[in-house]
């Protein structure tokens, strides 16, 4: 989800949260906030990412301090905490190279007679982000496609290889407001997990921007959910963001609680 788009002194015309490995669900890309010139956004926070892609040889790195699950069933509290970390590299032309990774986890699961507490690496992606062309000025939309491997920690790895595909829109609808849709399919062992999400951004100011956000969840051999939240984007200098937001299940098999708190630097020229 993109909050920073745009270049400094503008004001502007965001994978699957799974339930226990975190990568990024969701879809939305949000008001943009000033930036450096040449900087296109982040993909940080919230669900999806953004549709722009950055130029050839920049390199952006977003880094979750970390994002946070926490749920609980039959008595048993989970707390999943993340160091979610990305890595945008810009091919050229509309197409952007992506590495990601949680070097860091840390579950913890308590109550009901279970005392349980572990740490370890999640698995790694790779993907590759399409800016797609447009005729209008105030709509922008991509597509992301990844794959994510099953080589993390025991306790934080995926039992098969994950393929992922995201189409994100984006409609500005005002010089202060912008919407955005995000679907997405995750598809490992013949199993598909579906995530539909909608966003609304506002410019509380020229670098400070509020959001909210909502999704549908669907997975397979557990059913449908629904979650929304909301959250925070600031631009503390035109190359570095940061970012918190908090959502709340509302039905279903989304998690109950989940916590995002992280930074995105801009690299390139």
């Amino acid at each position: 989800m993109d909050f920073s788009r745009y270049k400094h002194g503008q004001l502007p015309p965001r994978r699957l949260q799974r339930t226990v490995s975190v990568a990024a669900l969701l879809g939305s890309l949000l008001l943009a906030l000033p930036a450096y010139a040449g900087n296109p956004g982040y993909d940080r926070p919230g669900y999806g990412f953004n549709p722009a892609v950055l130029g050839a040889g920049d390199v952006t790195i977003e880094q979750g301090l970390p994002d946070w699950t926490g749920d609980r069933q039959a008595g048993v509290r989970s707390s999943l905490y993340t160091a979610d970390s990305l890595l945008r590299i810009g091919l050229g032309g509309p197409l952007e190279l992506q590495l990601g990774s949680s070097p860091y986890n840390r579950l913890r699961l308590s109550g009901g007679g279970t005392d349980y507490t572990r740490h370890g690496r999640g698995d790694s992606h790779l993907g590759l982000k399409l800016a797609l062309p447009s005729n209008i000025r105030r709509f922008s939309w991509g597509l992301l496609g990844s794959v994510e491997f099953t080589d993390g920690a025991p306790d934080f790895r995926n039992n098969r290889r994950q393929y992922l595909l995201g189409l994100e829109l984006n409609l500005q609808a005002n010089a202060g407001n912008a919407l955005g849709a995000y679907v997405e399919n995750v598809r490992a062992g013949g199993r598909t997990d579906t995530t539909l999400a909608f966003s609304d951004g506002y410019a509380l100011t020229p670098r400070l921007t509020i959001y909210a956000q909502t999704a549908l969840l669907y997975l397979a051999g557990q059913g449908y959910g629904s979650l929304a939240g909301t959250g925070l984007a600031w631009m503390v200098t035109p190359r570095v963001q940061l970012d918190t937001g908090v959502d709340r299940r509302l039905s279903g098999v989304a998690s109950r609680w989940q916590g995002h708190l992280g930074v995105s630097v801009y690299l390139g020229r």
